[in-house]
């Protein structure tokens, strides 16, 4: 358990704030951490839930004090006594659509504030009214940092060898690879891993590293916040985007101590600005391979929570997430639809500009080597506070590609489908696809192989040039709009060709 934790909880009681709200999945983990900041005062302490009401919250064998377990029951228990004392309320915000027990609450929270002593709601939801967020003193509960994880698998270890002897063995660089694959996961998920590795061969070795991999992977996504994101992708396979690869050749090992040392800051991220399916979204896929990292994409809309202030919540949880997973490149795709409405100050509450405000605040402020790569499509759509200079290490512009690199993008799809592309006109295929995007060209070869796949023919360069004039390009469908973007851009951003 952090001793961190527990001191900036014992804080919040000398500091006498009378109601603490602590939002987490960890209610375990957070009621032994203020257990422990209690032991070391002279309060008293209970606990209540609703399947067993009131009782002590130190000593876990007392009965529950009697006819306790309606919360409202137990709320004007605790008036009556009026004593100074830490009382702990586990998931208390579904009961407060009841009057009488809001009523109560208020009450209490009044009295504690005069008197002494403090009100702590331990939830897995944010779900307060109003009146209740505003009287209650936020604590946040983190994950396990290194220190703390390397404790967690040993203590882990050794209970389970208590169970059924365990074997062991690995060096202690091993040990660090898997402590880092475990970064970004709560207590209680760390925990079930490290049972689950060891539970067929009762083993517990580097072969392990896969399976805590696989679930982590699976945890994470579970979350609905984090997705893994598989990463094949490599910079060879984009076609041209020069500037850009020679950016990120440049800065690939300034995540090292050896670039600490010497002074230089970790690259922040980068904004990929341009016409749709330009591979800009391939770009972050290629980033995190060529780099080495895990990539994890966050699925903003999935932040948004009809409930005031789970979604900002939500948001921090996903940061932080990020960060305990570093070194990590983490992608936004198409970021303007996810904060469009803070650029439209739309009425929606300052939902949005909320949200918008804690990004940009951590964007400005996080220290893990977390790399992100923010996509968008729509430069009007984009709050300006974001294309402020010092948010990104660059933004780039992504535009339709030239004839030369038309002709790498048929070189890299054809070789991509098994065919040798010195066999076809590609000079050819380039002039006809003039204004397509590198998505447009590989869709373009794919219809083409369906259409001779179908008559048991093989694709030639004819069957591609009937798939380009076939079907219309972004640039002639959308011509104003990839004109307005290709003005903004001038001066604006690095071309990435």
């Amino acid at each position: 358990m952090s001793t961190t934790d527990i001191s900036q909880f014992g804080r919040l009681l000398n500091g006498r704030h009378p109601c603490v709200m602590i939002v987490t999945p960890e209610e375990a983990h957070a009621l032994g951490l203020i257990r422990e900041a209690v032991m070391r005062t002279s309060l008293f302490c209970r606990t209540w839930k609703i399947s067993g009401g009131l009782r002590d919250g130190l000593v876990t064998d007392h009965p529950p004090i009697p006819d306790t377990d309606h919360p409202a029951a137990a709320l004007y228990y605790l008036l009556r006594l009026n004593e100074i004392s830490v009382d702990i309320f586990l998931d208390l915000a579904s009961h407060l659509s009841d009057a009488r027990t809001l009523r109560l609450l208020r009450d209490l929270i009044e009295q504690r504030s005069k008197r002494g002593g403090q009100i702590v709601l331990i939830d897995h939801s944010d779900n307060y009214p109003d009146i209740i967020r505003r009287e209650a003193t936020p604590f946040e509960v983190r994950l396990p940092d290194d220190n703390e994880i390397s404790r967690l698998v040993r203590s882990t270890l050794r209970r389970l060898n208590s169970d059924k002897p365990i074997t062991a063995e690995m060096t202690a660089d091993d040990f660090q690879l898997i402590l880092r694959h475990l970064s970004g996961l709560t207590r209680s998920q760390i925990e079930r891993i490290i049972t689950e590795t060891i539970a067929d061969d009762a083993k517990f070795d580097i072969s392990d590293l896969s399976i805590i991999a696989q679930r982590k992977r699976q945890m994470i996504s579970a979350s609905g916040l984090l997705e893994f994101v598989g990463a094949p992708a490599t910079l060879e396979e984009i076609g041209g985007m020069d500037r850009l690869k020679a950016w990120l050749s440049k800065r690939e090992n300034v995540f090292s101590e050896q670039a600490r040392a010497f002074g230089l800051p970790a690259p922040r991220g980068i904004l990929l600005l341009g016409v749709q399916g330009a591979g800009k979204s391939y770009c972050a896929k290629a980033i995190a391979t060529a780099w080495k990292r895990p990539l994890v994409r966050m699925d903003v809309g999935a932040l948004y929570d009809r409930y005031i202030g789970e979604s900002e919540r939500r948001l921090r949880d996903a940061l932080h997430q990020s960060e305990r997973m570093a070194p990590v490149v983490l992608w936004i795709d198409e970021i303007e639809k996810a904060f469009a409405s803070a650029a439209s100050r739309s009425t929606d509450g300052g939902l949005s500009q909320r949200m918008f405000g804690g990004l940009l605040t951590w964007m400005q402020e996080h220290t893990a080597p977390v790399f992100l790569v923010a996509t968008a499509n729509d430069i009007e759509a984009l709050p300006p506070e974001l294309l402020r200079k010092g948010r990104f290490d660059e933004i780039f512009f992504v535009d339709l590609p030239p004839q030369h690199v038309r002709e790498e993008i048929f070189r890299i799809h054809l070789e991509k489908r098994g065919r040798d592309a010195s066999s076809f006109d590609i000079a050819q295929l380039a002039i006809a696809a003039e204004g397509f995007t590198g998505a447009e060209i590989e869709q373009a070869i794919v219809a083409a192989m369906h259409e001779v796949f179908e008559s048991g023919r093989e694709i030639t360069t004819d069957a591609i040039l009937h798939a380009v004039t076939s079907s219309p390009p972004l640039a002639v469908t959308q011509v104003e709009k990839i004109t307005s973007l290709r003005n903004w851009a001038k001066g604006r951003c690095v071309p990435v060709q």
